[in-house]
């Protein structure tokens, strides 16, 4: 496995689940773009400080598990699950005090040993679903 398919680890596992955002500026070059930024975040590396930070303080609890990592070339492809209790307010929605479990797909370019640019697909649904943000679809009635 390459230097950088343990780099891209590192964001899920160190980052995210440890919250060492310290390692974003060792990991993430210095012009970073991020495809996957909601708006009105900015779209270069402080955009992962802050989005870090926002899912930390809603979901103290936060973790990741790696169910997948590929590489072609300077691209990496990571399968993860998140999971967490959002005890606290995260982007314009309140506390729910409840538990979530949802898959994403990461995509990370690299040059030089670090990452210059992500994009993701989040279940955002079935995360906003098992949160109550959301009605469960289907079901008696429908």
């Amino acid at each position: 496995m390459s230097d950088d398919a343990a780099t891209f680890r590192r964001v899920p596992d160190e980052i995210f689940t440890q919250g060492n955002i310290g390692l974003i500026e060792e990991l993430f070059a210095e012009d970073y773009v991020e495809h996957a930024a909601p708006p009105p975040m900015p779209t270069d590396r402080s955009a992962v400080t802050m989005f870090v930070t926002a899912v930390r303080g809603a979901f103290p609890d936060f973790t990741y598990e790696i169910l997948g990592q590929w590489q072609n070339g300077d691209m990496h492809i990571g399968w993860l699950r998140g999971s967490g209790t959002m005890d606290g307010d995260f982007m314009d929605m309140p506390a729910s005090s409840k538990s979530a479990t949802w898959d994403e797909t990461h995509i990370a370019r690299f040059a030089d040993g670090k990452i210059v640019e992500h994009w993701a697909v989040i279940d955002q649904l079935g995360m906003l679903t098992q949160l109550g943000f959301i009605p469960p679809m289907g079901g008696a009635g429908g």
